[in-house]
């Protein structure tokens, strides 16, 4: 008898569904990672291989499940890559022009928003969800986590961002107002990358796949966009195991509060050190080199 996924018993990795997965996956490399140095005039011709490999991922997918060897991966895939191709659609470089901070805005919340409403309204099903409170209050490991986090973005963040020189991917914020704008929109991205990559992709992904195996999936997808928006020369060393501790952390706490404070806080190392980086001697406590 054919093998399908279910929602009941653990899901296996090497299955059919692992191949729609992996294309979806990858085609964020295209979507997100390759488009960050297009110039404007080739943006949209440069994610024509993305959509592509979206758009086979979801015919492996309806296949498969049509011929019984999956189970609602077609529906399933089809939330991602909708959230995925939402966000294709301008590009996440940083960029706090006012144009382009109620732009971007706009894009990334559509793209957490229609697949929730998606599988909500349309599926009528539960899929994606935000669990803000979790299942229990916070361990006193889980607090001293946070004081690890801290510690560990202090020493780390700042040699990565003046070393490799990808502070210069971020604009010039050399007025109050452009300060507070960066803030805003450090920790705006910060909660969508959230919303987005634990409680949409890396849930989704979990309903066909183990836990380690969606966690890779999903981080795929979130390395790619992290790249788009300037985490850009050895980031990856970094944004790589950013990525999958955050999954595995959301496992552990059922928290997305908790998994939240946890990037704000990485990300207000990161929104300082832009700015220390742009103006020197403003925040002389960092240590780069």
């Amino acid at each position: 008898m054919p093998h399908t996924a279910s929602v009941d018993s653990p899901p296996k990795a090497l299955t059919w569904a692992l191949l729609p997965a992996v294309l979806i996956s990858a085609a964020a490399f295209f979507l997100y990672a390759r488009r960050a140095d297009v110039p404007a005039d080739e943006f949209v011709a440069a994610g024509v291989p993305g959509w592509l490999l979206l758009i086979v991922a979801l015919v492996f997918a309806w296949v498969f499940d049509r011929r019984g060897m999956t189970q609602e991966l077609f529906r399933d895939l089809l939330l991602i890559a909708v959230g995925m191709v939402i966000v294709s659609t301008t590009s996440v470089a940083a960029d706090i022009s006012w144009p382009n901070f109620f732009r971007l805005g706009t894009v990334l919340a559509l793209a957490v928003a229609v697949p929730y409403l998606l599988s909500r309204f349309v599926f009528k099903e539960r899929k994606i969800r935000f669990p803000w409170r979790g299942e229990r209050s916070w361990t006193r490991t889980q607090w001293i986590y946070l004081f690890v986090v801290l510690a560990a973005g202090y020493l780390i963040l700042p040699f990565y961002f003046v070393s490799s020189g990808v502070y210069l991917n971020w604009p010039l914020v050399d007025e109050p107002s452009l300060i507070a704008r960066l803030f805003v929109g450090v920790n705006a991205v910060g909660t969508w990358d959230e919303l987005f990559f634990i409680c949409t992709v890396f849930a989704v992904y979990r309903r066909h796949f183990p836990v380690w195996l969606a966690n890779i999936l999903q981080m795929t997808i979130f390395v790619s966009f992290l790249w788009e928006l300037g985490y850009q020369s050895w980031g990856p060393l970094l944004t790589i195991p950013f990525a999958l501790v955050q999954g595995f952390t959301f496992m552990i706490t059922k928290s997305l509060t908790y998994v939240l404070v946890v990037h704000l806080l990485f990300d207000l190392i990161v929104f300082l050190v832009i700015v220390e980086a742009r103006n020197p001697g403003m925040f002389p406590f960092f240590i780069t080199g």
